[in-house]
C-alpha cells in the first residue's frame, strides 16, 4: 500500500528527485533548488523531513536518492498527473501545451480509487499526450527504443512519439508546423553549417527545424 500523507510540497519534492534521478543517481539539493526554484536551506530543510518518512536516503553534501517506498509514491504521483493530461486533451479538449499546469493541481488528489476508476474510463492509455509512458497501477510503464529526430537517418520514414521538452513555446511551434504524436517524418536534408533539418512532414509539407527543436522530438521507424 502507498503512503499517501504526504503534503502538495512533499509531493513535488519526491516527483522532482524522481525525474533528477534518472539523470544523475545521486541527486544535489543544488539541482533540486534549481528545479523548484527555491534556496537551498529550504531544500536541506525538506529532505531532512522526508529522510524520517522513509521516502529517501539522504546525506548531507553527498545528495539524495529515493528509497524504494519513494520510488513507488514518485511513480504515484506521475500516474495520476499522466492521466488527468490525457483526460483533459481527449475529453475536455484542451490542446497539449495547457495541460502541464492544470494536471500539476490535480495530481494532488489523494483518492486511489477514483484514478482507477479514471484509467479505466480513459481505456487505460499506455502515454500521456507528450508522449511520456503512464505507469499502471504497480508502477511498470511501457518504454519505447526512441532516437531524437536530429539522430534520423536521411531519407527514412519515421514516427513522432514523444516530445523531451513540454515547455509551451515548443509545443506551439510544433502545432504551428503540423508536428504532433503521431506525425510521420522524413528528414529530406541536414544543413552542415547550423545543424538545422529539412523535413518532409506527413508527405504533404516541407519545413525547415532547428538543431534545437530536433533534440527535442523523439521518434521510432515507421
Amino acid at each position: 500500500m502507498i503512503k499517501h500523507d504526504f503534503s502538495h510540497s512533499e509531493e513535488n519534492y519526491i516527483k522532482t528527485i524522481f525525474h533528477l534521478s534518472e539523470q544523475e543517481q545521486n541527486v544535489s539539493t543544488n539541482a533540486i533548488a534549481d528545479v523548484l526554484k527555491t534556496k537551498p536551506a529550504s531544500v536541506s530543510d525538506m529532505l531532512k523531513k522526508l529522510s524520517q518518512k522513509e521516502v529517501l536516503n539522504y546525506v548531507k553534501y553527498k545528495g539524495v536518492s529515493l528509497t524504494e517506498e519513494g520510488r513507488k509514491v514518485a511513480l504515484w504521483i506521475i500516474r495520476k498527473h499522466r492521466l488527468w493530461e490525457v483526460f483533459l486533451v481527449e475529453k475536455l479538449h484542451f490542446s497539449w501545451d495547457e495541460v502541464h499546469d492544470v494536471a500539476e493541481q490535480l495530481e494532488h488528489i489523494k483518492s486511489t480509487r477514483m484514478i482507477e476508476r479514471l484509467d479505466e474510463f480513459l481505456g487505460f492509455p499506455k502515454f500521456d499526450p507528450h508522449g511520456d509512458p503512464i505507469p499502471d497501477a504497480d508502477g511498470n510503464f511501457q518504454e519505447q527504443q526512441t532516437i531524437l529526430l536530429c539522430e534520423a537517418t536521411l531519407k527514412k520514414g519515421y514516427k513522432v512519439v514523444a516530445v523531451k521538452d513540454t515547455e509551451k513555446a515548443l509545443l506551439q511551434y510544433l502545432d504551428k508546423i503540423g508536428v504532433g504524436i503521431g506525425s510521420k517524418v522524413e528528414v529530406l536534408d541536414k544543413i552542415e553549417y547550423d545543424g538545422s533539418l529539412e523535413l518532409d512532414i506527413d508527405a504533404r509539407s516541407r519545413k525547415i527545424v532547428s538543431k534545437q527543436v530536433a533534440e527535442n522530438i523523439l521518434i521510432l521507424e515507421n
